[in-house]
Protein backbone atom coordinates (compact mmCIF):
# COMPACT_ATOMS: atom_id res chain seq x y z
CA UNK A 1 0.00 0.00 0.00
CA UNK A 2 1.51 3.11 -1.26
CA UNK A 3 1.52 5.66 1.78
CA UNK A 4 -0.09 9.36 2.07
CA UNK A 5 1.14 12.31 3.34
CA UNK A 6 -1.02 13.09 6.84
CA UNK A 7 -0.32 16.49 8.99
CA UNK A 8 0.83 15.52 12.50
CA UNK A 9 1.43 19.05 13.98
CA UNK A 10 0.82 22.21 13.70
CA UNK A 11 2.50 25.75 14.32
CA UNK A 12 2.03 29.28 13.66
CA UNK A 13 4.15 32.69 14.75
CA UNK A 14 3.44 36.36 13.60
CA UNK A 15 5.16 39.48 14.42
CA UNK A 16 4.45 41.75 17.95
CA UNK A 17 3.34 44.53 16.59
CA UNK A 18 -0.31 45.06 15.74
CA UNK A 19 -1.50 47.98 12.94
CA UNK A 20 -5.19 48.65 13.00
CA UNK A 21 -7.02 50.56 10.35
CA UNK A 22 -7.26 53.11 12.49
CA UNK A 23 -3.36 53.48 12.54
CA UNK A 24 -3.41 52.97 8.61
CA UNK A 25 -5.93 55.89 8.38
CA UNK A 26 -2.95 57.96 9.90
CA UNK A 27 -0.43 57.35 7.07
CA UNK A 28 -3.03 57.03 3.73
CA UNK A 29 -6.34 58.02 3.15
CA UNK A 30 -8.29 55.66 4.53
CA UNK A 31 -10.42 54.51 6.87
CA UNK A 32 -11.59 51.46 8.94
CA UNK A 33 -15.39 51.42 7.96
CA UNK A 34 -13.77 51.23 4.33
CA UNK A 35 -11.66 48.53 4.97
CA UNK A 36 -13.77 46.16 7.29
CA UNK A 37 -16.59 45.99 4.60
CA UNK A 38 -14.66 45.84 2.16
CA UNK A 39 -11.92 43.43 3.26
CA UNK A 40 -13.27 41.91 6.47
CA UNK A 41 -9.89 43.17 7.67
CA UNK A 42 -9.58 44.73 10.98
CA UNK A 43 -5.71 44.62 12.04
CA UNK A 44 -2.72 42.90 11.37
CA UNK A 45 0.79 41.56 12.04
CA UNK A 46 3.81 44.01 10.85
CA UNK A 47 7.25 42.73 11.48
CA UNK A 48 10.26 44.87 12.81
CA UNK A 49 12.42 42.78 15.02
CA UNK A 50 11.00 40.00 13.04
CA UNK A 51 12.38 38.93 9.21
CA UNK A 52 11.10 35.89 7.27
CA UNK A 53 13.29 33.56 8.63
CA UNK A 54 12.90 34.45 12.12
CA UNK A 55 8.77 33.83 11.73
CA UNK A 56 9.66 30.79 9.79
CA UNK A 57 11.74 29.38 12.56
CA UNK A 58 9.47 29.87 15.20
CA UNK A 59 6.36 28.55 13.50
CA UNK A 60 8.31 25.37 12.21
CA UNK A 61 9.60 24.49 16.16
CA UNK A 62 6.65 25.41 17.34
CA UNK A 63 5.06 22.67 14.82
CA UNK A 64 7.34 20.32 15.66
CA UNK A 65 7.26 20.43 19.34
CA UNK A 66 3.28 20.13 18.24
CA UNK A 67 4.03 17.07 16.36
CA UNK A 68 6.37 15.47 19.05
CA UNK A 69 9.31 15.60 16.34
CA UNK A 70 12.22 15.97 16.95
CA UNK A 71 14.02 18.29 14.12
CA UNK A 72 16.83 15.85 13.68
CA UNK A 73 14.60 13.30 11.96
CA UNK A 74 12.86 15.78 9.04
CA UNK A 75 14.22 14.51 5.82
CA UNK A 76 12.64 17.70 3.61
CA UNK A 77 12.18 20.90 4.34
CA UNK A 78 9.91 23.18 1.84
CA UNK A 79 9.30 26.66 2.70
CA UNK A 80 6.47 28.61 0.63
CA UNK A 81 7.51 32.29 0.05
CA UNK A 82 7.60 34.89 -1.95
CA UNK A 83 9.28 37.15 0.33
CA UNK A 84 12.59 35.76 1.38
CA UNK A 85 15.29 37.58 3.17
CA UNK A 86 17.53 36.74 0.50
CA UNK A 87 18.08 35.56 -2.94
CA UNK A 88 20.41 32.58 -1.79
CA UNK A 89 20.79 30.90 0.52
CA UNK A 90 17.22 29.56 0.12
CA UNK A 91 14.94 30.24 3.63
CA UNK A 92 14.70 26.49 3.85
CA UNK A 93 18.52 26.08 4.71
CA UNK A 94 18.25 28.93 7.17
CA UNK A 95 15.13 27.32 8.84
CA UNK A 96 17.36 24.07 8.82
CA UNK A 97 20.62 25.79 10.18
CA UNK A 98 18.46 27.52 13.16
CA UNK A 99 16.39 24.09 14.39
CA UNK A 100 19.74 21.52 13.33
CA UNK A 101 17.89 19.24 10.99
CA UNK A 102 20.73 18.49 9.65
CA UNK A 103 19.30 15.09 7.69
CA UNK A 104 16.96 17.13 5.76
CA UNK A 105 17.20 18.64 2.01
CA UNK A 106 15.99 22.63 2.00
CA UNK A 107 14.29 24.41 -0.90
CA UNK A 108 12.16 27.04 -1.69
CA UNK A 109 9.07 27.05 -3.89
CA UNK A 110 7.25 30.27 -5.22
CA UNK A 111 3.83 30.32 -5.78
CA UNK A 112 2.55 33.50 -3.97
CA UNK A 113 -0.63 32.66 -2.15
CA UNK A 114 -1.26 29.49 -3.33
CA UNK A 115 2.21 28.38 -2.02
CA UNK A 116 1.54 26.47 1.02
CA UNK A 117 -0.91 24.58 -1.55
CA UNK A 118 1.46 23.56 -3.89
CA UNK A 119 4.32 22.76 -1.04
CA UNK A 120 1.62 20.26 0.47
CA UNK A 121 0.81 18.69 -2.78
CA UNK A 122 4.86 18.27 -3.66
CA UNK A 123 5.40 16.73 -0.16
CA UNK A 124 2.79 13.89 -0.80
CA UNK A 125 4.62 13.28 -4.37
CA UNK A 126 7.62 12.55 -2.52
CA UNK A 127 5.73 10.69 0.28
CA UNK A 128 3.49 8.36 -2.14
CA UNK A 129 6.89 7.57 -4.23
CA UNK A 130 8.34 6.60 -0.71
CA UNK A 131 11.46 8.83 -0.89
CA UNK A 132 10.51 11.02 2.17
CA UNK A 133 8.59 9.88 5.46
CA UNK A 134 9.22 12.90 7.82
CA UNK A 135 8.43 16.23 5.97
CA UNK A 136 8.07 20.21 7.34
CA UNK A 137 6.48 22.61 5.32
CA UNK A 138 6.48 26.21 6.19
CA UNK A 139 4.42 29.09 4.50
CA UNK A 140 5.90 32.43 5.46
CA UNK A 141 5.61 36.00 4.46
CA UNK A 142 6.85 39.50 5.27
CA UNK A 143 4.77 41.26 2.65
CA UNK A 144 5.05 44.60 4.51
CA UNK A 145 8.49 45.25 2.95
CA UNK A 146 7.09 44.68 -0.71
CA UNK A 147 4.38 47.31 -0.23
CA UNK A 148 3.86 50.83 -1.08
CA UNK A 149 2.80 52.45 1.68
CA UNK A 150 1.38 55.30 0.18
CA UNK A 151 -1.29 53.00 -2.13
CA UNK A 152 -4.12 52.45 -0.08
CA UNK A 153 -5.58 50.04 -2.75
CA UNK A 154 -2.74 47.40 -1.70
CA UNK A 155 -1.08 48.72 1.92
CA UNK A 156 -4.44 47.99 3.94
CA UNK A 157 -4.50 44.27 2.87
CA UNK A 158 -1.87 42.46 3.63
CA UNK A 159 0.24 40.96 6.88
CA UNK A 160 3.19 39.36 7.68
CA UNK A 161 3.64 36.11 9.54
CA UNK A 162 4.44 32.16 9.34
CA UNK A 163 2.57 28.83 9.18
CA UNK A 164 4.17 25.03 9.63
CA UNK A 165 2.69 22.00 9.38
CA UNK A 166 4.87 18.56 10.20
CA UNK A 167 3.87 15.96 7.55
CA UNK A 168 4.08 12.04 8.39
CA UNK A 169 4.22 9.20 5.62
CA UNK A 170 1.02 7.09 6.84
CA UNK A 171 -2.03 5.00 5.60
CA UNK A 172 -4.43 7.59 5.57
CA UNK A 173 -4.59 11.67 5.54
CA UNK A 174 -3.76 13.05 2.19
CA UNK A 175 -6.59 12.00 0.16
CA UNK A 176 -6.25 13.74 -3.26
CA UNK A 177 -5.63 17.36 -4.76
CA UNK A 178 -6.16 19.47 -7.74
CA UNK A 179 -3.59 22.56 -9.16
CA UNK A 180 -3.38 24.89 -11.74
CA UNK A 181 -2.01 27.69 -13.52
CA UNK A 182 -2.58 30.24 -15.71
CA UNK A 183 0.65 32.63 -16.99
CA UNK A 184 -2.00 34.67 -19.20
CA UNK A 185 -3.21 36.26 -15.93
CA UNK A 186 0.38 37.53 -14.85
CA UNK A 187 -0.62 40.91 -14.80
CA UNK A 188 -2.95 41.32 -12.46
CA UNK A 189 -0.83 41.07 -9.57
CA UNK A 190 2.53 41.40 -9.77
CA UNK A 191 5.66 42.67 -7.79
CA UNK A 192 9.15 43.14 -9.79
CA UNK A 193 12.66 41.59 -8.25
CA UNK A 194 15.65 43.66 -9.53
CA UNK A 195 15.98 45.00 -13.37
CA UNK A 196 18.07 44.01 -15.95
CA UNK A 197 20.74 46.38 -14.37
CA UNK A 198 24.63 45.30 -14.94
CA UNK A 199 28.09 45.95 -16.98
CA UNK A 200 26.15 46.84 -20.25
CA UNK A 201 22.69 48.38 -18.78
CA UNK A 202 23.63 51.03 -16.47
CA UNK A 203 21.92 52.60 -14.14
CA UNK A 204 20.47 52.15 -10.40
CA UNK A 205 18.08 49.70 -9.30
CA UNK A 206 14.57 50.94 -8.14
CA UNK A 207 12.09 49.15 -5.58
CA UNK A 208 9.42 47.76 -7.11
CA UNK A 209 6.32 47.29 -5.07
CA UNK A 210 2.77 44.76 -4.79
CA UNK A 211 0.47 46.17 -7.76
CA UNK A 212 -2.81 45.00 -7.81
CA UNK A 213 -5.76 44.91 -10.53
CA UNK A 214 -8.63 44.05 -7.59
CA UNK A 215 -11.70 43.23 -9.82
CA UNK A 216 -10.00 40.60 -12.47
CA UNK A 217 -8.26 38.94 -9.07
CA UNK A 218 -11.49 39.04 -7.15
CA UNK A 219 -13.70 37.67 -10.63
CA UNK A 220 -10.82 34.86 -10.75
CA UNK A 221 -11.01 33.77 -7.11
CA UNK A 222 -14.86 33.54 -6.64
CA UNK A 223 -14.80 31.32 -10.16
CA UNK A 224 -11.52 29.73 -9.89
CA UNK A 225 -11.94 28.60 -5.58
CA UNK A 226 -15.37 26.95 -6.62
CA UNK A 227 -14.06 25.06 -9.36
CA UNK A 228 -11.14 23.56 -8.22
CA UNK A 229 -12.74 21.96 -5.00
CA UNK A 230 -15.60 21.01 -6.75
CA UNK A 231 -13.08 19.00 -9.11
CA UNK A 232 -11.38 17.46 -5.91
CA UNK A 233 -14.43 16.25 -4.51
CA UNK A 234 -15.64 14.68 -7.97
CA UNK A 235 -12.14 13.38 -8.24
CA UNK A 236 -12.29 11.75 -4.90
CA UNK A 237 -15.78 10.60 -5.13
CA UNK A 238 -16.78 12.74 -1.92
CA UNK A 239 -19.86 14.53 -1.35
CA UNK A 240 -19.67 18.10 0.14
CA UNK A 241 -21.97 16.48 3.05
CA UNK A 242 -18.76 14.87 4.50
CA UNK A 243 -16.47 18.14 4.90
CA UNK A 244 -15.94 19.40 7.93
CA UNK A 245 -14.55 22.65 6.89
CA UNK A 246 -12.82 24.40 3.36
CA UNK A 247 -9.81 26.10 4.59
CA UNK A 248 -9.44 29.09 2.45
CA UNK A 249 -6.50 31.27 1.41
CA UNK A 250 -7.71 34.19 3.87
CA UNK A 251 -7.65 37.03 0.90
CA UNK A 252 -11.13 38.99 1.72
CA UNK A 253 -14.28 38.36 3.48
CA UNK A 254 -16.28 38.89 -0.04
CA UNK A 255 -14.16 36.21 -1.48
CA UNK A 256 -14.92 33.57 1.16
CA UNK A 257 -18.69 34.54 1.67
CA UNK A 258 -18.96 34.14 -2.78
CA UNK A 259 -17.18 31.09 -2.64
CA UNK A 260 -19.55 29.37 0.08
CA UNK A 261 -22.30 30.55 -2.11
CA UNK A 262 -21.63 29.43 -5.03
CA UNK A 263 -20.93 25.74 -3.81
CA UNK A 264 -24.57 26.20 -1.80
CA UNK A 265 -22.39 25.87 1.67
CA UNK A 266 -22.76 27.22 5.00
CA UNK A 267 -20.62 29.94 5.94
CA UNK A 268 -20.09 27.73 9.20
CA UNK A 269 -18.39 26.17 7.28
CA UNK A 270 -15.47 28.33 6.21
CA UNK A 271 -13.78 29.29 9.38
CA UNK A 272 -11.50 32.67 9.01
CA UNK A 273 -9.29 34.85 11.06
CA UNK A 274 -8.33 37.59 8.30
CA UNK A 275 -9.95 40.24 10.65
CA UNK A 276 -6.42 39.47 12.59
CA UNK A 277 -4.13 38.72 10.23
CA UNK A 278 -4.46 40.51 6.90
CA UNK A 279 -3.51 38.89 3.84
CA UNK A 280 -0.44 36.73 4.68
CA UNK A 281 -0.05 35.67 1.38
CA UNK A 282 1.53 31.44 1.66
CA UNK A 283 1.07 31.88 5.35
CA UNK A 284 -2.84 32.28 5.75
CA UNK A 285 -4.05 28.93 5.06
CA UNK A 286 -1.04 27.39 7.73
CA UNK A 287 -1.99 30.07 10.68
CA UNK A 288 -5.39 28.91 10.10
CA UNK A 289 -4.99 25.74 10.40
CA UNK A 290 -2.59 25.88 13.70
CA UNK A 291 -5.24 28.25 15.17
CA UNK A 292 -8.11 25.74 14.49
CA UNK A 293 -5.64 22.80 15.99
CA UNK A 294 -5.00 24.12 18.79
CA UNK A 295 -8.46 25.08 19.88
CA UNK A 296 -9.31 21.63 18.94
CA UNK A 297 -11.82 22.43 16.28
CA UNK A 298 -10.54 19.48 14.29
CA UNK A 299 -10.71 15.92 14.75
CA UNK A 300 -9.24 12.77 13.91
CA UNK A 301 -11.27 11.23 10.95
CA UNK A 302 -12.65 14.88 10.13
CA UNK A 303 -12.18 15.86 6.27
CA UNK A 304 -10.93 19.02 4.93
CA UNK A 305 -10.34 20.93 1.78
CA UNK A 306 -7.64 23.71 1.47
CA UNK A 307 -7.81 26.24 -1.69
CA UNK A 308 -5.24 28.49 -2.20
CA UNK A 309 -5.22 31.35 -5.06
CA UNK A 310 -3.24 34.31 -6.00
CA UNK A 311 -0.45 35.66 -8.21
CA UNK A 312 0.93 33.45 -11.38
CA UNK A 313 -2.04 32.97 -11.30
CA UNK A 314 -1.99 29.93 -9.49
CA UNK A 315 -5.15 27.76 -7.55
CA UNK A 316 -5.12 24.66 -6.27
CA UNK A 317 -7.09 22.58 -3.56
CA UNK A 318 -6.74 19.32 -1.17
CA UNK A 319 -8.67 17.22 0.60
CA UNK A 320 -7.38 15.26 3.40
CA UNK A 321 -8.53 13.06 6.57
CA UNK A 322 -7.23 15.08 9.80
Amino acid sequence: MSMVARIIGTGSAVPENIVTNDDLSKVVDTNDEWISTRTGIRERRIAKEENTTILACRAAKSALENAGMDAADVELIIVATCTPDSFFPNTACQVQKEIGAWKAVGFDLSAACSGFIFALNTVQAYMKSGIYQNALIIGVETMSKLLNWEDRGTCVLFGDGAGAVVVKADETGFMDMVQWSDGRGDSVLTCGARQMKNLLVPGAQEADYVAMDGQPVFKFAVKKVPECITQVLEKNGTEKAEIKYYVLHQANSRIIQSVAKRLKEGEEKFPVNLERHGNTSAASIPILLDEMNRDQRLEKGDKIVMSGFGAGLTWGAVLLEW
